[in-house]
């Protein structure tokens, strides 16, 4: 999918190298959490792009998906789980561990964490390659089917928990929030893959911050890869 001709520069290259199964790195904002995340569609997944977002990267492996599939799938975010008035009186512990203090957010984006059921442990870079893969081609397989024909078609392959933790889109896209999964989400969009993108956070060698923006752009020009940031991708959907 070529981008639209509006657009130009970085942002153009990095639609037309995602619509290719090719990587992109997406720099959040010096005013959220300043990190670099290197992605790749869910869809083109291989025990070799895991093996380089876990070697590579040192962060949280995540696959972000649109809030639509979340729909589809039935997915809950976990913050609506761990706060439910049943689950706490259930279980008290939960009521302590609540979700207040973000220091970027005011909500957390994880759903369920999956395991393909093909799987063994589900940790190993093909294990890990075969979950994402299969629910980003679900995903798209179940995009005209009925919410109960899709939870169903999720359980038949998957299980939870499991080795890939799911981000949910915020309702509203980054209309609503600006955070990495609606920006992992937006750019499979933009592209006309399923919004459904594997990726981690880049960390420092020492792993005791981000990788600084300055590193993280001269990783990107080393390995060919394009590399835009949120406010990038705010003005062209504005444009759009």
């Amino acid at each position: 999918m070529a981008p639209p001709e509006y657009m130009s520069g970085s942002i153009a290259e990095a639609i037309e190298a995602f619509a290719k199964g090719e990587p992109v790195m997406i720099f959040d904002s010096d005013f959220r959490e300043k990190e670099t995340d290197l992605l790749w569609p869910a869809t083109a997944a291989t025990p070799q792009i895991m093996r380089r977002l876990r070697k590579d990267c040192g962060g949280l492996l995540f696959l972000a998906i649109g809030n639509e599939v979340g729909e589809k799938f039935g997915l809950p975010w976990l913050q609506d789980i761990h706060s439910d008035s049943s689950l706490v009186t259930k279980n008290p512990i939960l009521g302590h561990l609540i979700t207040d203090d973000l220091q970027y957010d005011s909500r957390s984006a994880f759903t369920l964490s999956l395991n393909h059921r093909k799987t063994y442990t589900g940790i190993t870079d093909r294990d890990r390659a075969l979950t994402t893969r299969r629910f980003g081609e679900l995903a798209g397989e179940m995009a005209d089917a009925s919410k109960s024909k899709a939870m169903k078609a999720l359980g038949d392959e998957f299980r939870t928990p499991g080795h890939i933790p799911l981000c949910r889109e915020s309702p509203g896209g980054l209309s609503n929030r600006q955070g990495h999964t609606e920006l992992a989400v937006s750019i499979a969009r933009l592209s006309g893959n399923v919004p459904c993108t594997i990726g981690a956070e880049m960390l420092d060698p020492n792993g005791d911050g981000a990788l600084s923006l300055e590193e993280s752009r001269i990783y990107a020009e080393k390995h060919g890869i394009p590399m835009i940031t949120g406010k990038d991708i705010l003005d062209s959907i504005n444009l759009d």
